[in-house]
């Protein structure tokens, strides 16, 4: 992969990945330690959580074409490897939750794929790309469920901040672009279709009556939490990738790798010694000298202490 060319898009957008479209991959140890690493990388990158989030469902029987699409969201972060999360001071204290779900985007079951991100201010703290644990059978139920479990995550991170002495300047807003959610979560009257939705139902409405929660409208252009549900082509990706403040990060705020010579033996000590015994020494000695060193703001790149 060191050879690969960089790619836009973590993601083919027109990829629908399957348990049963390909042979077995032969190295099943070898994607379940990419992946996981990948999983772990996802905790700071939000803009490779769809695109991990799938690969990582196929963990117990990997195929080809989950192998494929596991070595294109190597290949993007090759090409993107200095992005980040990036946030700046900022005044604002207010906590904004946009919500949107792929509607039976699996093939196998069809069951969706739900996404949330949450902003305090314009800083982006929480977000997940989750895949539901029951089929839907209409796009409202589907946008309703997805609207519930992103109020809870909304609602559990305004009860950290007040515990932290921080108040919010208004109710939090949750973001939807589905019409018939937005109005079940302001219409206390059943629908034959949603009875089944009670705990869902109760949950949002409770919050949007007591107006400790507001749920608005959005167009699905302005959606952000597109990009968490479903892969985008191109273009997409890039307008939503700096809408979840993913950006190419400062110099000084990516560390640098410094060699200690205190620790590298010197010519003299090695003198005496068969010259491939001394080489090895050598060079496990560099090896084991690397140490990280954070926030080095110096211009001279010689070997100093920053």
């Amino acid at each position: 992969m060191l050879l690969a060319k960089p790619i836009s898009s973590p993601m083919a957008a027109s990829l629908k990945l399957s348990k049963f479209d390909s042979p077995d991959f032969e190295d099943a140890t070898l994607y379940r330690s990419i992946v996981g690493g990948l999983q772990y990388l996802s905790l700071t990158r939000p803009d490779i959580s769809f695109a991990v989030n799938k690969i990582f469902q196929f963990m117990h029987s990997p195929k080809n074409s989950h192998w494929s699409a596991v070595k294109r969201v190597l290949r993007y972060l090759k090409g993107t490897i200095n992005l980040g999360l990036l946030f700046r001071p900022q005044s604002s204290l207010h906590l904004q939750t946009y919500c949107d779900v792929d509607w039976g985007g699996c093939p196998d079951d069809r069951r969706s794929t739900g996404g949330f991100c949450i902003y305090l201010g314009s800083h982006l703290v929480s977000w997940s790309s989750k895949k539901q644990s029951t089929v839907a059978r209409s796009s409202t139920e589907v946008e309703y469920k997805s609207l519930a479990s992103s109020a809870a995550e909304t609602i559990w991170l305004q009860t950290v901040l007040r515990e932290l002495g921080i108040s919010l300047s208004k109710a939090p807003t949750i973001w939807c672009d589905n019409l018939g959610a937005n109005c079940l979560s302001m219409n206390p009257v059943y629908h034959s279709k949603t009875k089944h939705m009670d705990i869902d139902f109760h949950f949002i409405w409770d919050r949007v009556a007591s107006k400790s929660l507001h749920v608005s409208f959005c167009s699905s252009h302005d959606q952000i939490a597109d990009v968490l549900t479903k892969p985008l082509v191109a273009d997409q990706f890039s307008r939503f990738q700096s809408s979840l403040n993913v950006h190419d990060t400062p110099l000084d705020s990516r560390g640098r790798i410094r060699i200690s010579d205190s620790l590298i033996p010197s010519d003299k000590q090695l003198v005496g010694k068969p010259w491939t015994t001394a080489k090895t020494e050598q060079q496990d000695h560099a090896t084991r000298s690397l140490q990280p060193t954070a926030y080095c703001t110096q211009q001279n790149h010689s070997r100093q202490s920053c």
